[in-house]
C-alpha cells in the first residue's frame, strides 16, 4: 500500500453561522405562506397567474426547504464532523457550534456506518468495548476506553498466561481515522490485541533469582510505558493518540496455575526460612558474647555446641518449644 494512499492531511473549516441560514428559512417560508394565500384570492378574483401561486410556493415548502435545511449541522463540544460531497473529502468541523454547509454534504463516520449498516451489535466482541459506535454521524474527540477481553500468550519463559489490557486513546486527526482504515474502533482493537502479545512475550511473568530481570508482575510501569509506545506506533497510521495503556488482568494460565502456586509457595518459604536462620545466628552469636563478656557461665566447647544445638532448635523451629526443667545437676 502507497504511503499516498495514507497520507489523508485533516483540513479545519469554520462554515457559516447556521442562525443567519435558519432566519433566511424562516423567512422564506413565511413568504411563501403569504403567496399561497394571495394566490388564493387572486384565484377567487378570477386571476389566472393566482393559479402559478398555488402551485410554486407548495413546492418550495414541502420539496426545496427540506432540503435547504439538511445542510445544518450542531457540533457538540468534542464532537467532529467529517464532510464528504460526492465521495470527495471537503473538510473537518471540530469546534462546537451551530453551523451551515451545503446541504448535499453528508458526515461520514465509518465506524457508525459498521452499526448502521446491519451489524448486530450483539456479535460484537465485548459490549463495553463498542459502547462509543453507534449510529450517529459525528466523530467523538474525546478520550475513550478500550478494555479487551483476556487473552492467552506465553510468556519469555514460555509460561502460558492470562492477560488483558486498558487502553485510553483519542481521535486527533479525523481525516487518517475516516479514511486511512476501514474502522478505526477496530482497528485499535485489533492493534491492541497484537501489541500485548508482542510485549508479552518479550517478558517474563515474574522476576528471576537475581531479581534484576524486568517482569509484567513486578514492572508495571516499565511494561505499561513499552506497551503505550508500541501501540502508538501502531495506530499512528488511524490518526489515534495513545493516552495511556496499562494491563489490568494478568495471571497464569488455569493448566500451570496450581504448579506454579506451589512454586511461588516454595519460593517464599525458602526466602522466609532464609530469613529466620540469619536471624537465629545473629541471636545465638550476640547471646554467648554476652555470657562471656558478664562471666555468666563458663562452657567449655561441647557445652558450647549443645547451647548453640538447643538455641537453633528454639529459635528455627516451626513449633514452640517444649521447656525440661532438670532438678538434678547437667552432668
Amino acid at each position: 500500500m502507497s504511503n499516498e494512499k495514507l497520507n489523508y492531511d485533516e483540513k479545519i473549516i469554520v462554515p457559516r453561522s447556521g442562525f443567519v441560514m435558519l432566519a433566511v428559512a424562516a423567512a422564506s417560508a413565511a413568504i411563501a405562506i403569504a403567496l399561497i394565500f394571495l394566490g388564493a384570492h387572486l384565484v377567487d378574483s378570477g386571476i389566472g397567474a393566482g393559479i402559478a401561486l398555488l402551485i410554486l410556493p407548495p413546492i418550495y415548502i414541502g420539496v426545496v426547504l427540506p432540503l435547504l435545511c439538511m445542510g445544518f449541522k450542531i457540533i457538540a463540544p468534542n464532537e467532529a464532523a467529517v464532510l464528504v460531497l460526492f465521495g470527495k473529502y471537503v473538510g473537518s468541523i471540530v469546534n462546537d457550534g451551530f453551523y451551515y454547509v451545503n446541504p448535499f454534504c453528508r458526515s461520514y463516520n465509518p465506524a457508525a456506518q459498521r452499526v448502521s449498516t446491519g451489524t448486530n451489535a450483539s456479535n460484537l466482541k465485548n459490549s463495553e468495548e463498542y459502547a462509543f459506535v453507534i449510529s450517529a454521524r459525528k466523530l467523538s474527540l474525546k478520550a475513550m476506553t478500550l478494555n479487551n477481553a483476556k487473552q492467552k500468550v506465553n510468556d519469555e519463559d514460555g509460561n502460558p498466561i492470562e492477560i488483558g489490557v486498558v487502553v485510553i486513546w483519542r481521535i486527533v486527526n479525523t481525516a487518517k481515522a475516516c479514511f486511512n482504515v476501514d474502522n478505526y474502533a477496530e482497528f485499535v482493537s485489533t492493534q491492541a490485541d497484537s501489541a500485548i502479545r508482542n510485549v508479552a512475550r518479550r517478558y517474563p511473568y515474574d522476576v528471576s533469582a537475581d531479581g534484576d530481570e524486568k517482569s509484567l508482575r513486578g514492572s508495571s510501569q516499565e511494561i505499561a510505558e513499552t506497551l503505550r509506545s508500541e501501540l502508538q506506533e501502531r495506530v499512528f497510521v488511524a490518526g489515534i493518540e495513545i493516552v495511556e495503556a496499562r494491563i489490568s488482568h494478568l495471571a497464569y494460565a488455569p493448566e500451570i496455575a496450581a504448579a506454579m502456586l506451589q512454586r511461588q509457595q516454595a519460593s517464599a518459604i525458602i526466602a522466609a526460612r532464609q530469613k529466620i536462620v540469619e536471624g537465629a545466628v545473629g541471636m545465638v552469636e550476640m547471646a554467648l558474647n554476652m555470657m562471656s563478656e558478664k562471666n555468666i557461665v563458663k562452657l567449655d566447647d561441647e557445652r558450647r555446641a549443645t547451647m548453640v544445638s538447643n538455641l537453633l532448635v528454639v529459635l528455627c523451629g516451626n513449633k514452640d518449644a517444649q521447656p525440661v526443667v532438670n532438678s538434678g545437676s547437667i552432668y
